[in-house]
C-alpha cells in the first residue's frame, strides 16, 4: 500500500507537500491530482500537457498505477464522490487510474506547464524531496541494523524449528538429535535415552568408557538380539566390575559381550554399527547424575578410535 514518507524541519507549506508524496513501487512519487491542486490547474489539463510532451516523460519519470494499486489506494478513504474542486475531493476522486510522477517527472512538469507559478511550485516540491532524502539518509544506519536483526531472528527461528523437528522425530522413534543435554538428577531420562540409543544398533556396539559397572551392563542388555558388544575400559574397571562372571551372566541373557582393557582414552565414546559415533560427557552409568551432554560426531573418527582398542 502506498505510504507517505516523513521528514523533519519542514514549514507548514512543506508539510502539505510532504503529505502528498508517497512511496509506490519503491519510488517516491506524487499523484497527478495532488500536483494539479498544487499547480492550480485541473487534473485533465495537467495530463493533457504531459501527453503533448510524452517524450519528456519516460517510465522513470511517470507511470500509471495498476488496478491493484488503485484499489489499495481507494481503501484508505471512505468515499470518492466529492467535487474535483474540493481539495479532499481531488485526492479521493480516483475513478480512473492516476498517474504517478517521480522527482524527475515533477521537475519536468515545470518546463511543460510554462508558467512562473509552476516553476515556483516545482522548486518548493524539489526542496521537500531533498529534505526527505536527508531524513532517510539520517536513519539509514538504523534501518540497516534493524534489517540485520530481523534476518538473524528469521535464521534463529528456522534453526529452532529444525531442532524441534528433530526432537519430534526422536520422540516418534526417528533419527536422534545430534546433541542432547541432561541436567543433574535426570537419571531416568538419561538412561532411557541411552537404552533407546543402543537399540539403534543392528550389528555391533562399541563402548569406550573407563568407568563401568552393573548399570552399564543393564543399559547394554537392552540391545537387539544378536548385536555384538565390545567394551573398552580401564584395567581397574575390568577387574572390579566387568569380571568374567559378569560377562558370562550378560552373555546368557543377550550375547555377545567382549571386554578389552585400554589406557588410551580419557573421554567416553559409543560406536553403533561402525557408522554412528557419539561422544558422552559422562560415563554411561553416570548419565543424569550431574549436568552432562551427548553429542553425535563425525563417523570419520571411528577408524582411529577402533585402532586404539
Amino acid at each position: 500500500m502506498p505510504e507517505p514518507v516523513a521528514a523533519v524541519g519542514l514549514t507548514a507549506e512543506g508539510e502539505i507537500i510532504r503529505s502528498r508524496i508517497y512511496t509506490i513501487r519503491g519510488v517516491q512519487v506524487m499523484l497527478d491530482r495532488d500536483l494539479a491542486l498544487l499547480y492550480g490547474v485541473q487534473t485533465k489539463a495537467l495530463n493533457q500537457a504531459v501527453k503533448r510532451n510524452g517524450k519528456r516523460f519516460p517510465p522513470s519519470f511517470m507511470f500509471q498505477l495498476g488496478h491493484d494499486e488503485v484499489e489499495k489506494w481507494k481503501s484508505q478513504f471512505v468515499t470518492s464522490n466529492l467535487s474535483p474542486e474540493d481539495e479532499s475531493g481531488i485526492r479521493m476522486g480516483l475513478r480512473r487510474s492516476p498517474f504517478a510522477f517521480t522527482e524527475q517527472g515533477v521537475a519536468m512538469l515545470s518546463a511543460v506547464l510554462k508558467s512562473p507559478e509552476a516553476i515556483e511550485v516545482s522548486v518548493r516540491i524539489m526542496e521537500v524531496f531533498v529534505a526527505m532524502r536527508k531524513a532517510l539518509a539520517s536513519v539509514a544506519p538504523i534501518l540497516i541494523r534493524l534489517e540485520a536483526a530481523e534476518r538473524r531472528q528469521i535464521a534463529d527461528q528456522a534453526r529452532n524449528e529444525e531442532r524441534f523437528e528433530r526432537i519430534f522425530k526422536a520422540m516418534d522413534g526417528g533419527e536422534f538429535p545430534p546433541q542432547k543435554v541432561f541436567f543433574e538428577g535426570k537419571h531416568c531420562e538419561a538412561w532411557s535415552f541411552a537404552r533407546k540409543l543402543v537399540r539403534r544398533a543392528e550389528k555391533s556396539i562399541v563402548l569406550v568408557d573407563g568407568y563401568c559397572d552393573d548399570a552399564t551392563l543393564d543399559i547394554l542388555l537392552r540391545k537387539r538380539g544378536g548385536v555384538e558388544v565390545v567394551i573398552a575400559t580401564s584395567q581397574k574397571s575390568a577387574s572390579m566390575c566387568l569380571t568374567q562372571t559378569a560377562i558370562e551372566k550378560f552373555n546368557k541373557q543377550n550375547p555377545s559381550l567382549v571386554v578389552r582393557t585400554t589406557g588410551s582414552f580419557h573421554d567416553r565414546f559409543l560406536i553403533l554399527d561402525g557408522k554412528e559415533l557419539y561422544h558422552f560427557g559422562a560415563s554411561l552409568k553416570d548419565l543424569g547424575r550431574l549436568y552432562c551432554a551427548v553429542s553425535k560426531m563425525d563417523a570419520g573418527f571411528v577408524p582411529s578410535i577402533m585402532a586404539r582398542i
